[in-house]
């Protein structure tokens, strides 16, 4: 995502103060015949076990920053949020809000919508912005902003969409790792594997320090909070592989890898 400078007017007014939040998965909403339904054919997919999850805020605005190794890791990490009881809300490229009914469901769960090219790239509405600070409302970005290139699947270098969105809201950053959808869907597919049942895990960590970055999202600031949000979940990743990752994030660019796509 492009930076945009310094006091970045498109959020600059979304520091509302938050209304007391209604539990999410409790309330009647489009989620329950989706989640109705989806949940429990998840968990036959593949065994999940969640580790820190009380870390996850039960009410209240929040970022959630997982790794991105697989296709299927929305439905993972999306799977897991709802069982601690809050609603699954992404990103989603703002083109597809325009599809017919595709849309309307799109908006109907709360999901929103985010420019992906031009001089607005990376930006998100302001109606959206101030419906997550004063509805309490979470969203998961992927700070990767792509699958991992790192042929050991350790998290990349990360992309400033998550920082922007933390430093400019004030809301805190969650960080998580999860491993084992690679093994339910191997890297660079969309074929499931069911055989063996993959194992997957998932590790919550504490949120992120930025308080000392203030609210400007300028270049230096951005470049500050996602190092700290990787090295977050990075961390949280070699205590669920028990293995130590390269000191040096993997860069693409770096190996003549496109960002986006088959790689």
């Amino acid at each position: 995502m492009a930076d945009r400078g310094a006091g970045d007017p498109a959020l600059g007014e979304v520091r509302t103060k938050p209304q007391r939040p209604r539990s999410e998965k409790r309330r009647p909403s489009v989620w329950w015949p989706i989640a109705g339904p989806a949940a429990p054919v998840a968990r036959v997919l593949a065994r999940t076990r969640i580790r820190n999850g009380g870390k996850l805020p039960s009410t209240g605005a929040y970022i959630l920053t997982p790794n991105h190794m697989s296709n299927i890791d929305p439905v993972v990490v999306g799977e897991a949020v709802w069982r601690l009881g809050r609603a699954p809300r992404f990103l989603a490229k703002e083109s597809i809000f325009r599809v017919p009914v595709v849309g309307a469901l799109m908006r109907a769960m709360g999901q929103i919508p985010v420019e992906r090219g031009g001089a607005a790239r990376g930006a998100i509405p302001l109606s959206s912005a101030k419906r997550l600070v004063a509805e309490g409302q979470g969203v998961i970005v992927y700070p990767e902003g792509s699958l991992t290139r790192d042929p050991d699947l350790w998290p990349m270098r990360g992309k400033t969409g998550a920082a922007r969105l933390a430093l400019q809201l004030g809301v805190p950053v969650i960080p998580v790792a999860h491993w084992g959808a690679q093994v339910l869907m191997p890297v660079n597919t969309t074929k499931l594997r069911l055989r063996p049942r993959a194992r997957v895990e998932l590790i919550f960590g504490d949120p992120v320090d930025l308080s000392d970055l203030g609210r400007v999202a300028d270049r230096a600031a951005l470049a500050t909070a996602t190092d700290r949000i990787m090295a977050a979940i990075t961390a949280l990743l070699e205590e669920l592989r028990g293995e130590t990752a390269p000191a040096e994030r993997w860069d693409p660019a770096k190996h003549g890898q496109p960002e986006i796509g088959i790689f």
